[in-house]
């Protein structure tokens, strides 16, 4: 598998050193089984996979090379690179401005640009729309274009529908920046439409199935559709795509449903009903199954979770929710969210906010061995996990040194290997 060069400062001597060990027993990474580090005062579980995924190490390597190879011009991000503020606030640093927010609310104006700049597109992509308008200014948005592989494997898909005469349902937060630029470049090739959820995926169902007036349906999906979208006859035929950040266990709920409904109204025979398993992103795939892996430990002996990353990531969010049906779970953006008086401050997805809360960790704590599943978004730096790492060791009361447990853990993975 292709290796990327990235800054060393995003790497860790912790949790680097652990998914090496992991990677010379398990090369093809199908040993699902988490790893747990024992430092005496606490022990982690850390699934098999999570942290940077392949789109995020490309893009990130492409942006500091952009860097490196333009001193002295203007550098601009469409938007952040990826969900990610210690990430985005580095390049901030390096000299990079952003154009736009996440929504899509302008920054920096795009009359700004001169045909000298640097653009990079971030590793979401971008719409047609805003390509269109950067080449009529002349930039080259190609040089440094950032776009997750998986993401454009979507988009071909999307096209290959619409030549086939298929429509497309995307499944995907609807502001999400990979959901807008997946949803213009569907709409050129296919008529399209964006479900956030199972519910949205009902309501769609009951309208194929012949159980709703389609007078309702223009209202029901407002500002989710393509251009032109007419039903019922754009539903005739159709495949589901989904931003690649979503839980794959629920883009494949969603088509199941769909299918089902389709096979409803056509009397059992599926075939208006295209196949898209193929354009889930295996990365996120990967995680959520490390992860559900990671909790069937977890719910045996496990006594709370701890989920880093952006407060803005898709994945990192699923990821939470994953914790949250088993454990209690602590979504922080990285070691700065452990305040110095104990508090935690955290994010609470229920509230959609940032909260502090003051007993994160129960007094009982002080009397027993916890064990802390321990685990991050695939936008979320391992240099950043291990901080949170340290830190809760730090609170355990300092516990086995790191080289000792990392030797420790070294002859477990020899041993399973031999």
């Amino acid at each position: 598998m292709r290796t990327f060069d990235i800054p060393e400062f995003y790497r860790s001597p912790v949790i680097g050193k652990v998914k090496a060990l992991r990677k010379t027993g398990d090369p093809r990474k199908q040993n699902l089984k988490p790893s747990v580090l024992d430092f005496g005062v606490v022990r982690f579980i850390l699934p098999r996979h999570f942290g940077f995924c392949f789109g995020v190490e490309n893009a990130i390597e492409i942006a500091y090379r952009a860097v490196s190879e333009n001193p002295g011009k203007k550098l601009w991000l469409l938007s952040q690179m990826i969900h990610n503020p210690e990430v985005n606030a580095d390049l901030e640093s390096q000299g990079i401005g952003f154009l736009m927010d996440t929504e899509g609310n302008v920054l920096n104006p795009f009359s700004a640009l001169s045909p000298e700049d640097v653009v990079i597109v971030p590793a979401f992509g971008t719409t047609l729309e805003i390509e269109a308008r950067l080449q009529e200014i002349g930039v080259d948005i190609q040089r440094y274009n950032t776009t997750c592989p998986f993401v454009e494997k979507v988009w071909k898909r999307a096209t290959q529908l619409g030549k086939k005469e298929y429509s497309v349902v995307i499944h995907g937060k609807p502001q999400h920046e990979e959901t807008r630029a997946t949803f213009s470049h569907s709409s050129a090739d296919a008529r399209s439409l964006v479900i956030k959820d199972m519910a949205e995926a009902e309501v769609l169902a009951s309208y194929i199935r012949g159980e709703r007036d389609w007078a309702g349906f223009a209202q029901d999906f407002e500002n989710r559709m393509s251009p032109g979208f007419q039903v019922p006859q754009d539903l005739d035929g159709f495949g589901v795509v989904n931003q690649t950040t979503m839980l794959a266990s629920d883009t494949q709920a969603i088509a199941d449903h769909l299918k089902a409904a389709v096979m409803v109204r056509d009397g059992g025979d599926d075939g208006r009903f295209a196949n898209t398993r193929d354009t889930l992103c295996y990365a996120t795939l990967d995680n959520q199954t490390a992860t559900a892996s990671a909790l069937d430990m977890a719910r045996e002996s496990a006594d709370v979770a701890v989920v880093v990353g952006g407060y803005n990531s898709s994945n990192t969010s699923h990821l939470v929710e994953l914790c949250e049906e088993v454990l209690t779970t602590w979504f922080v953006r990285g070691s700065d969210e452990f305040l110095e008086d104990g508090r935690l401050a955290h994010f609470d997805l229920g509230q959609g906010k940032r909260c502090i809360s003051e007993d994160w960790w129960p007094s009982e704590f002080r009397s027993k061995v916890p064990t802390v599943l321990l685990t991050s978004g695939a936008s979320c730096p391992d240099s950043a996990v291990d901080r949170v790492l340290q830190h809760i060791v730090g609170l355990c009361g300092g516990g086995r040194a790191v080289d000792e447990v990392l030797r420790l853990f070294a002859q477990e993975q020899a041993t399973l290997n031999a």
